[in-house]
Formats: structure tokens, sequence, C-alpha cells
């Protein structure tokens, strides 16, 4: 599951007048829950639906409803101060009367009084009222002033009201809420609209319950790679081997620990991804039998049988589809650039990303590295040593020349 990271964000919630306003109880819940910190402003109207207690015990910040309140001590003028530390305005619910008095300027209330101080974006209005109400001219007169001064509508939702009648005007659902403040606040950037499957770790081979054939990998430079395409506006699955890393918020995280659960997880995925860059350290060879007791030491072993598993890579390249990019990692320790265009050419990869892990601050566990990057027809493009984020960072400049071209 995808979940939405709003940390280090400051959120006015507007509560207006509306049986709705009890959503907004839940969407409080969810901001605080994504890390946002969040500040209520209830409407008088809003009073006569919902209770202010509700609100600070969710938010666990004072809650306005006075335009005298004095939410952060007499020496600070509240509704500048609200205007000052917003990172966005969301009026959940917008009732006809709050567009009403947003639109005409109004500023008898510490909603109508901090907005009015407001004099850049974002403000997120969320409309909710009678289907009749929402359609007449008035309103809809208001919402284009409204929208004239910068603030996004989020569109009612359709269905049954409290009075029975079925139509537009039903609040939209908290999630939805919450996905528009993400899009206001981190807009998609040049990876925006973009699917890409990412996989990160080294896979374990089992060879009885206790014990297995792994690798050093650490997971840590296939996360910074998950991380930055999000924060760039991809929609991130990202395929990890066992890894003592915590999973990226924005991100779909797929948890796997054997080569052939990566196979499984990623030979589909990769079917419709738009990239695909393979960072994980998939094991080469497994045992060909797992013994279903842990092996003793004095019994001794002379031999484990190993077979090769699924060249994962070539699959993914022997499908690649039109318009789609592959990104390959090569970790080495001899004959560096060498085995890294081979494995370029094998694979039909786009872009490689080759590295020596036996050098110091290049290899597994590290919070640095020092790659190569190699394409077909160009020479090599070294890089010096620097944090996997940027690397990470590099690695999407070139995936983002490749495809526009530039």
């Amino acid at each position: 599951m995808i979940t939405v990271n709003l940390s280090g964000k400051t959120i006015i919630l507007g509560v207006g007048g509306s049986i709705s306003a009890y959503k907004s109880a839940d969407l409080c819940s969810k901001l605080v829950q994504a890390g946002a910190n969040v500040y209520p402003i209830l409407t008088r109207a809003a009073l006569k639906f919902v209770g202010a207690p509700t609100f600070w015990g969710l938010a666990a910040n004072p809650v306005s409803t006075d335009t005298f309140d004095e939410p952060f001590g007499t020496r600070e003028i509240a509704h500048l101060r609200y205007a000052e530390i917003a990172d966005i305005f969301v009026i959940a619910p917008a009732s006809a009367d709050v567009l009403s008095r947003l639109a005409a300027g109004a500023a008898d209330d510490m909603l109508s009084a901090a907005l009015l101080a407001r004099t850049t974006e974002p403000v997120l209005i969320c409309p909710a009222m009678n289907t009749d109400m929402w359609a007449h001219p008035a309103t809809q007169r208001n919402r284009a002033i409204l929208e004239g001064y910068g603030y996004t509508f989020l569109e009612p939702g359709v269905g049954r009201l409290a009075e029975g009648v079925v139509g537009a005007g039903r609040l939209p659902e908290p999630t939805e809420i919450v996905e528009a403040i993400r899009v206001i606040l981190f807009p998609p950037g040049d990876l925006g609209g973009l699917h890409v499957l990412v996989t990160a770790g080294g896979t374990q081979e089992p060879i009885d319950p206790v014990r297995f054939i792994g690798n050093r990998s650490s997971g840590k430079m296939g996360y910074a790679i998950a991380v930055e395409a999000a924060r760039r506006g991809a929609t991130v699955t990202l395929v990890s081997a066992p890894v003592s890393l915590t999973a990226p918020a924005d991100v779909e995280l797929v948890s796997v620990q054997t080569a052939g659960e990566m196979a499984d997880a990623v030979i589909p995925r990769a079917a419709v991804a738009d990239i695909v860059v393979q960072a994980a350290a998939v094991a080469d060879f497994r045992p060909v039998q797992i013994a279903a007791d842990k092996l003793k030491k004095r019994d001794g072993v002379s031999v484990i049988e190993l077979k090769e598993t699924l060249d994962i890579a070539a699959v993914v390249g022997k499908h690649k589809r039109p318009g789609q990019t592959l990104v390959g990692f090569a970790a080495e320790t001899t004959d560096v650039l060498a085995n890294a265009q081979e494995k370029l050419t094998a694979k039909n990869l786009d872009l490689l990303v080759a590295n020596d892990v036996s050098e110091p601050g290049s290899g597994f566990g590290t919070d640095t590295n020092r790659v190569t990057f190699l394409r077909p027809g160009a020479e090599p493009e070294p890089l010096p040593q620097l944090p996997k984020s940027e690397v990470a960072r590099e690695l999407w400049n070139r995936v983002v020349k490749l495809r526009t071209g530039a």
C-alpha cells in the first residue's frame, strides 16, 4: 500500500457548517497520521455539527473558533500567524456560506480573516452542500472568483445527500482530500505519470530452515533510487529482498526472499512498467535440495549441490517494450568495465551502473558509491565517490535525458 508522507508540513484545516463536518475529524486524523502539523479552525456554523474538543484531541494543537482566540499567545495576532505558517489551507467542508463570505472578502471569523491575510497559494477548497445550492449561479460565481485568486477546488462527490436527494454535493472522501493535498504540496516532477519498478537488497537462498546462501547487499542503493523516483513524481513499486531499512514513504513495497520470489514479483510487473531499475543483488545459484531440518555440524556436510537461478534481467530485457527504459547494475571486483559492457548488451539495457565493490566506500553496506554509467554506443561516464542519494539523483537525470532525447 502506498502511503502519503506529509512530515514537516503545516496544514490549516478550516471546517465549515455542513452535516459532512464529521468527516473532517477523520480527515484531521489522517493528516496527523501522515505526519502533518494540523491547526483546525471551526466556523460558528461548524460548531453546530461537531465539537472543538474532538479536533483538539486529534490534532494535539489549539482549535480556533473565534476571531479573537489567541492560540499563539497574546504577542501573536492569530489570523496573521495562521496565514504565515501554513503550507496549505484546506477548507473541508466548504459550505455555500463559506464560499460566499470568502469570495466577498469577509473577515468576520478566524477562518475568513486568516484567508484574507493569505495572499499566496495554495488553498484547497472541498465543497459540500445541497445539489441545488452547488448548482446555483451565485455559488458558481463565487467559485470562479476564488479560482481567480488561485484557490484549487476538489469537485464534490455525487451520491445520496443528507436530505435524501441524489446528486453532486457530497464532501470528497478524506483519502481523496489527503491525496489532493499531496499532489498540491508535491507536484509531479520530471517522472510524473510514469510507473517505475525498482529492485533492491540481496536475495537469500535457503540451505536448511536456519542457514542460507546470501550476499552483502544492504539495499541502500536501491532504496535511494526508489525514494528519488517518488520525489520526482513517479508511481514507484519497490521489490525488496531482506534488508534492515525502513520502507520509503509514497512507495509500494513488495517483500521477497529468494531469487525465485524476486522473479515472480518482478517479471509480471516489469511487463507494465515504464522504467525498470534492477539494483538488487540476486543470487546466481541456489541449493538443489533444501534440508527439512537443521544440518548438524557433527554429521558433516561434504557437498552442497547448486543450480543456476533464473536470469531475471535477461528475461526482462528479452521482453522489453518500445518506449520502455531498462536500467541494470553490475557489481564487479575485476575487469569492471569489460564485464559491465558485456552485461549492458546481453541484458538489452538502456543504461548500466557499474561499480567495483572491492573499492573502499563503493561496496556493499556503505552510504557512498563510486559508479560508472554505461550506455550503448557511448563512452563510459565515471563519477566521483558520492552519497548514494546523489548517485540516485544522477541516475534519474540520465534516465530522463534518455527518454526525452535531451
